[in-house]
């Protein structure tokens, strides 16, 4: 499994493309958890005890690293604008 490349997996908490199984957040018995990245879940808890605009407030420091992987060029406040859209319907924060 570690060589592998995954498509279309998002931690849902924070919304990171997931490419490998070395992003994979940790269960409780040191398995993968394919829902949550490695900076979000580890050994079956969240790392952070944050709401959903303490995450987005996390995630925003990431946003010329976001922009240079992308290919966008979105600002503070435009990319704000789009986890407060987007993460309500991440499993963490869904309702």
């Amino acid at each position: 499994m570690k060589g592998q490349k995954y498509l279309n997996l998002f931690c849902q908490s924070c919304g990171m493309p997931m490419h490998s199984a070395d992003q994979f957040g940790t269960d409780k018995d040191g398995s993968a958890n394919r829902d949550y990245c490695c900076y979000c879940y580890k050994d079956g808890e969240f790392v952070q005890d944050c709401s959903m605009e303490g995450m987005i407030e996390h995630c925003i420091k990431y946003l010329d690293e976001f922009n240079a992987s992308s290919g966008t060029q979105l600002s503070k406040d435009e990319a704000i604008a789009e986890m407060r859209k987007y993460f309500p319907r991440l499993k963490r924060w869904a309702k």
